[in-house]
């Protein structure tokens, strides 16, 4: 028997039994062949050909089921993607850390207040946020209310695409006010008369709008946290072999729950979907590779994808021992840099936030240190809104400590607003084009780079 960590204790086993009975009957959240074409773009992502954008809220709540914040953040998402294609002439896996992040890890079992303890809130799946012990009883009946929420944002997400939501042909409606306070302001605004220049050009040649060219490929992804929820959407499928969690196309494993003895890792390593891991201090280059040969035995490109979160101050010292070992033992992994949770900080009032600059900071560093190793940044995992908030600092927005309480809506972890995060693609694509064409230098000066650089 595997140690479960993070689990809720819920008070009645039976009321339990027989939610997830009923989860176990309801249709699948995702398809089999959806999961597999995402698994098979991640492999491209491998070779270089595709990069990983994933992004999306720390923490879902029920309450922002509802169409001007899913469309917010789908919109984002789509306009981040569309810099990052041009910036870095590749295509982009779209995925959104939404429609089932309703679970939380928790540094500890209790919370107290005015000298009441409490069970810790453990996110919308599990209980209540209002700090009363009716609201804080973990409930089975919210699985299922979770299982319905995921399923309207889907469903509405897969509408909005279908439709062709965005109007992403036009890059000149997007809320750009940002940029008029950048240092890059010129090279923004070139940037996105180039993108819209390319796309009028496609739309003259083929006689067809962007939205009619094609459908956009989008896939969801959580932290499969809660092990009864996953294991209640886990089955086998017609004509294919194996289990798939069809809960989410891509779900991952959390740096708290990442035991290599422990039951997350027995669920993932169980599962066909292409799964993610997040790394970060305190783990060794050992326990990396053994990672990486228990949830990807067959070494099979695609499969697993590592997320690594160090921070800016510290990846510099760990990340590059761990490169090492992987790259010794041969395993075929997706590098991800996920510089959100390391860069974590309280100000002196007590709130919680992130720095803009050490966010970046922490992307510049993940590229430089694995083109130093001759391997490549694959993807980017950011926490992140649509919406107007101020939870994040800096940026050309210039949002300031002091703004902090004015918008500040998050019930966990700081997010990116939109501003932010929209800055964030603009200088991500700008050190993916930099690293493009050192690496195209370094192609002309040798034979078997060039290789691998034509595929």
């Amino acid at each position: 028997m595997k140690r479960a960590l993070q689990q809720p204790s819920y008070p009645d086993d039976k009321e339990l039994r027989a939610v997830l009975a009923q989860l176990s009957r309801l249709p699948p959240l995702v398809s089999s062949w959806e999961v597999e074409s995402l698994k098979s773009q991640l492999a491209e992502a491998v070779r270089g050909g595709r990069f990983l954008l994933q992004g999306g809220d720390c923490s879902e709540t029920f309450e922002d089921c509802e169409p001007t914040q899913i469309a917010a953040k789908l919109k984002i998402l789509l306009q981040m993607s569309l810099v990052l294609v041009h910036g870095s002439r590749q295509r982009v896996i779209r995925v959104g850390r939404f429609a089932g992040q309703y679970a939380k890890p928790r540094s500890s079992e209790t919370e107290m207040r005015d000298g009441i303890s409490l069970p810790v809130y453990r996110g919308d799946l599990v209980n209540r946020p209002g700090f009363s012990k009716a609201e804080r009883i973990p409930d089975p009946a919210l699985l299922l209310r979770g299982y319905e929420r995921s399923a309207l944002t889907i469903n509405f997400i897969r509408a909005l695409i279908d439709g062709g939501f965005a109007d992403l042909h036009h890059p000149e409606y997007w809320n750009m006010q940002f940029v008029h306070n950048s240092p890059l302001a010129g090279e923004y605004t070139h940037m996105v008369d180039s993108i819209r220049e390319s796309l009028q050009f496609m739309e003259t040649v083929t006689g067809t709008s962007l939205t009619d060219m094609n459908r956009v490929d989008f896939f969801t992804s959580h932290e499969g946290l809660l092990l009864h929820y996953e294991q209640a959407q886990t089955r086998q499928v017609p004509r294919r072999v194996g289990w798939y969690d069809l809960c989410a196309h891509f779900p991952w494993i959390g740096n708290r729950t990442r035991a290599l003895n422990g039951a997350h890792v027995e669920f993932f390593r169980g599962i066909q979907n292409p799964v993610a891991l997040k790394i970060g201090a305190p783990i060794t280059p050992d326990e990396v590779v053994s990672l990486c040969q228990i949830l990807n035995p067959h070494n099979e490109p695609g499969k697993l994808t590592l997320v690594h979160r160090f921070g800016a101050d510290e990846i510099e010292a760990t990340f590059p021992p761990i490169i090492k070992a992987v790259q010794e033992a041969g395993q075929s992994v997706l590098w991800c840099c996920d510089p959100m949770h390391k860069n974590t900080e309280i100000t002196a009032s007590g709130v919680k936030t992130r720095r803009f600059e050490k966010i970046l900071a922490e992307l510049e560093k993940a590229f430089l240190i694995l083109r130093d190793h001759n391997a490549h940044l694959g993807g980017v995992h950011f926490e992140l809104t649509g919406e107007n908030v101020t939870e994040c600092i800096g940026g050309a927005s210039g949002v300031t400590e002091a703004d902090l309480g004015r918008d500040y809506r998050t019930p966990v972890d700081p997010r990116l607003n939109g501003e932010q995060a929209l800055e964030m693609a603009f200088l991500l694509a700008r050190l993916m084009a930099r690293n493009r064409n050192k690496e195209n230098t370094i192609t002309n000066c040798s034979g078997q780079k060039e290789k691998l650089a034509s595929r």
